[in-house]
């Protein structure tokens, strides 16, 4: 295991729409390296979710895991460690609510983003089987921020009000 660098805005990896993977490819052992290799980074780095293509790799997988508990979004349920493949996301409800969100490919900012808040995901497990999970609130923002790395998308592409984007330092300073 390795922990990866983790590519930042600017580097072309990070604008291109990932490709999906094969069953072959899901049950390689490059494919189970890369994802111990991307836990042990999402640990590092201290993040609740990690795609492919932030350390360089454009392939639709992300891992997600959330410790859960109190947070600067409120009360967070837990989310165990998962690893996502080939995700789809179905909104089941399009409203929406916004959240300031941060990424490790985009360090020292923050933007707040409205997303739709109540969502379904269809994926594959790195065991080869099909899953679903639907989640509300904050989860359908991870979510819906992970997998828009796999679209080439980062969360600054979705901030309308680019006045409510901000260094972190400044944001805690003087609040939203």
């Amino acid at each position: 295991m390795a922990v990866r660098r983790i590519i930042r805005m600017g580097h072309p990896t990070l604008r291109q729409v990932s490709r999906s993977l094969t069953t072959q490819e899901i049950a390689s052992d490059e494919v189970a390296d890369l994802v111990e290799d991307m836990i042990e980074t999402l640990h590092d780095y201290g993040g609740v979710g990690l795609a492919a293509p932030q350390v360089n790799v454009p392939i639709r997988l992300a891992v997600i895991e959330i410790d859960g508990g109190p947070s600067r979004y409120g009360e967070l349920p837990q989310m165990p460690l998962e690893v996502f493949i080939n995700p789809l996301i179905h909104v089941l409800d399009p409203q929406t609510a916004g959240f300031w969100e941060g990424c490790l490919s985009v360090p020292g900012l923050r933007g707040y983003v409205e997303r739709p808040q109540h969502v379904r995901v269809d994926y594959t497990t790195l065991q080869n089987e099909s899953r679903s999970i639907e989640l509300n609130g904050f989860l359908a923002t991870v979510f819906q921020h992970e997998f828009d790395h796999l679209d080439g998308k980062l969360y600054i592409d979705r901030i309308t009000d680019m006045a409510k984007l901000s260094f972190d330092a400044e944001l805690a300073r003087f609040g939203e």
